[in-house]
């Protein structure tokens, strides 16, 4: 039996968390997560985060050196050219990381590869089928604006620097409707897993 790979991708505010967090708790699944990675590839000192500096200037980081994530923000979602630089940067880097996870697991085993920019990355082929966490435009830019304190155009900067959802959905081999209840959720992501 081969490794079942579910590249579990969505819009930014959807809710993978939320159904990675289920699939973690309720089915003991290991959940491989890029944004995770991709902070491992800005660490203090690292290769990657000191290009980085050296493109945007010593501005960008913190006191402490770190990343200054919001600054870096502000130009990555207002400039395509800088936000495909920055991608550049950091995917390969994910997808070696996302390589050597996977080599460590079991070859009949079922990963949950959570991927915000699965298509975007061009990062379909690490994976064997595709669930797309869904919700409307105005309960994702509603979300955004709560949960990361944005203004109405910052949470809408942040949608269009993605690839529309719609976009994702028609290239889905499961879609998990996360528009009503939880519990409504949890179901949809049972009958995937099982099916």
């Amino acid at each position: 039996m081969t490794q079942r790979k579910i590249g579990l991708t969505g819009g930014i505010g959807t809710g993978k968390t939320t159904v990675s967090n289920y699939l973690a708790k309720t089915y003991k699944l290991p959940i491989l997560d890029a944004d995770i990675y991709a902070r491992q590839a800005v660490e203090i000192n690292s290769p990657i985060l000191n290009k980085i500096a050296q493109r945007y200037g010593t501005e960008i980081l913190l006191s402490d050196g770190s990343l200054n994530r919001q600054k870096l923000g502000e130009v990555v979602f207002h400039n395509n050219e800088e936000r495909i630089w920055l991608e550049q940067q950091i995917h390969p880097f994910v997808r070696q990381r996302f390589a050597e996870e996977m080599n460590k697991l079991p070859s009949n085993s079922t990963v949950i590869l959570v991927i915000p920019l699965l298509f975007e990355a061009k990062l379909t082929n690490l994976v064997t089928e595709i669930w797309v966490v869904f919700v409307d435009e105005q309960q994702q830019i509603t979300r955004l604006m709560q949960r990361n304190n944005l203004t109405i155009e910052q949470a809408k900067a942040r949608i269009n620097s993605q690839m529309p959802l719609v976009e994702k959905c028609q290239k889905a081999d499961v879609i998990l409707d996360n528009s009503d209840s939880l519990e409504s959720l949890y179901k949809q992501i049972d009958a995937a897993l099982t099916s």
